[in-house]
This record gives structure tokens, sequence and C-alpha cells, in this order.
């Protein structure tokens, strides 16, 4: 696990722009396509935005989420319509190519499992990603990987829905998918972050952030968040 500490959110932003696009170059020179899960949060609106500015082939990348939270569509709570907002209308890409959570289905457990096939479609089986951004909560959590959830003990899919978290269910990636992914970038910002983000580095497998695999993986954090 390598980490870089940029003076503040800003730079945060603009550097892990500029890494997906280098990546998603090279991902499509080497195999003709780009397929890079995303997280919500503050943060990661703004690295959308800058990314929506840098060269990037979008014909050939494919976007798909990390987690959503259960809520209708075009809520603020739904990280699809801040996803929409920052990257959707800003870069040349096509509707298609973002391949939402399907959390308004009735039965939740029915649509993770069309989600996980959504992914196989797209990357073959088992489905493999390029890349995965993350994001890591004060509490140690990411995805919506949540500390206490029985969702942290599925071994046997690729995409589960957790219960109520801050008021809302969430569907998320689980261990298998994320850990098998060729790369994660973890955005980390914020002071209130600093303990988890030193309990990350340090390997702590007992926080749920812990448990993501740490070869081929970047941190990127601001000052603030790095701390000592």
């Amino acid at each position: 696990m390598r980490i870089e500490v940029l003076s503040n959110t800003e730079a945060v932003a603009k550097r892990a722009a500029a890494f997906l696009a280098e990546r998603a170059r090279d991902a499509i020179a080497a195999r003709g396509v780009f397929v890079m899960a995303l997280s919500g949060g503050k943060s990661p609106w703004a690295m959308l935005r800058a990314l929506a500015d840098e060269t990037v082939p979008w014909e050939k990348v494919h976007v798909v989420q990390v987690d959503e939270r259960v809520a209708t569509a075009g809520h603020p709570d739904r990280n699809l319509t801040h996803l929409r907002e920052c990257l959707l209308e800003r870069a040349n890409l096509h509707e298609g190519r973002i391949h939402p959570m399907p959390v308004e289905y009735p039965d939740l457990a029915a649509a993770a499992e069309c989600y996980a096939q959504t992914l196989q479609d797209i990357t073959g089986t088992p489905a493999v990603l390029d890349l995965v951004h993350l994001g890591l909560g004060s509490d140690g959590h990411t995805a919506s990987l949540v500390p206490g959830d029985p969702v942290l003990q599925v071994l046997d899919r690729d995409v589960a829905v957790t219960g109520a978290y801050q008021g809302r269910p969430r569907m998320t990636l689980t261990y298998p998918l994320l850990n098998r992914s060729r790369e994660i970038l973890w955005i980390v910002t914020g002071a209130e972050k600093a303990p988890m983000l030193k309990r990350l580095l340090e390997g702590d497998a007992s926080i749920p952030a812990g448990r993501i695999r740490r070869d081929s993986a970047l941190v990127l954090a601001d000052r603030a968040a790095a701390g000592e």
C-alpha cells in the first residue's frame, strides 16, 4: 500500500482525477476497456468534476457503483444523483456506460443478484474490475461494509444488501469482488479520518477497511487526514 499526502482536498481531487485518467488510458491500450467502480462522498464528487476535464477515451469506459443507498430515483441521498451531475453531464460519457445499482427494485436481494450478473456481463466470470475507488469512514467502514453488519461475512456473493446505516439500507460490493479488483484507489480527507487512516495503513483487519487487499493500492490523503 502506497500513500501520497497532498496539501488539501482540492489537490487530492485533482491528483485522483489524473490517476484515474492515466489508468483508464493504460487499461484501454492493454485490454480495450476500462471498468471502474466509484464510491460516494463529497471529495469524490470534486474528483469526478476534475476527471471530466481529463483526456479519457470515454467510449471504452464502464462506470459501476461501489455502493448505493436505497432511495428513489433522483434523491439527493443517492450516489447516482451526484455521479450524473459531476461526471455524466460534464464528460463525453454515454448514459449507457454508467451502470446504476438497481436499488429501486422491490426485491433487493434479487436486485443484488441482478447487479452481480451485470458486472459479469461487462467483465467476464468471475467479475474483475480494473479499478475500485474507496473512501474511509471515521468508524472504519468502506463501501457500505460497516462495523457489525452481517454483510461483512458474505463470501459467496459479489453484491449484497446491508441493514440500515445512517437511516438507509445499502447495496454494496462485497469483499470477494473488491479483493479481485486489479487496483484500489483510496481517497481520504479530513482530520476526523486520521485515526482510521493510521489503522488502515497498519493493516488493522479489525476495521472493515482493513480487510481490503493492500497490494496494488494507493492512498491519496490530505494533510489533515494524514495527521502526524
